[in-house]
């Protein structure tokens, strides 16, 4: 498989957004409207809460329902947590890893390959979100980062042929923050994912999809897609507003 046959997806992560049931199953009706009949797989991550409301909603649409985290475990006494077979029939993604969990929930290295096994084993096609912060950045430890965290999320997958695995390169220092990386940036950091993919399986590191994400804008989305290795994007603001979220996917197309 090469860049010219992974279809292109771009992924809405909506975060604590919205925080009203109307807003929230609004913004998903706008989103299936405004990218009816384009060609990139779109999908919405919206909050656990809206989840099966958004997904019956969405329930015949083109676009794609998933969860923005999930813990490994089937059931147990994990307070507020959500369960892989929860999810199933109501989302078929799920995001793993964000910066955000590993900033504020202490989400590990380790969690993270525990997740990402867990919803291949389920059925679920899993968004391993890695990226350097700021001071690694500065530091030199870009590639550092980007390898240890990549390793680690593969680990428990005894190949990625027909995985479904998706890999979403998101700097964190970028993140939100309007200071989105170059193009050439995120192609060396999806070419440096490729590389390492291949490495632990050569016959399906070219089936992943790697995006890019991080103060994604319809201005820069074109350039970003344009790249060898960057297969879509993963949205965060820009994806509230169905319409700059459409602009992101043409442009995907």
């Amino acid at each position: 498989m090469t860049a010219s046959t992974r279809r292109p997806v771009v992924i809405g992560n909506w975060k604590m957004h919205p925080t009203d049931r109307d807003s929230a199953l609004g913004l998903a009706r706008a989103v299936a409207q405004a990218t009816a009949g384009i060609s990139p797989e779109v999908v919405v991550c919206p909050p656990a809460i809206w989840l099966v409301e958004v997904a019956t909603v969405l329930h015949g649409t083109e676009v794609g329902v998933g969860a923005q985290t999930m813990h490994a475990e089937e059931s147990g006494a994990f307070t507020g947590e959500i369960s892989p077979l929860m999810l199933a029939g109501v989302a078929g993604y799920v995001i793993l890893g964000h910066s955000e969990r590993r900033l504020y929930d202490g989400e590990t290295d380790e969690g993270v390959a525990a997740k990402v096994a867990s919803a291949v084993a389920h059925g679920l096609v899993p968004i391993a979100a890695i990226g350097e912060r700021a001071e690694q950045r500065s530091d030199g430890a870009t590639e550092r980062v980007i390898e240890r965290q990549l390793r680690a999320a593969i680990s428990r997958l005894a190949r990625l042929e027909g995985s479904g695995l998706v890999v979403a390169y998101e700097p964190v220092w970028a993140i939100g923050t309007g200071d989105a990386a170059s193009a050439a940036d995120a192609q060396a950091a999806a070419a440096l994912i490729r590389g390492l993919l291949r490495e632990a399986d050569p016959g399906g590191a070219d089936e992943v999809r790697i995006l890019y994400g991080g103060s994604v804008a319809p201005a820069l989305a074109e350039v970003y897609f344009s790249q060898p290795d960057v297969d879509g994007a993963l949205v965060g603001g820009a994806s509230l507003d169905a319409d700059s979220f459409a602009a992101i996917v043409r442009a995907a197309a």
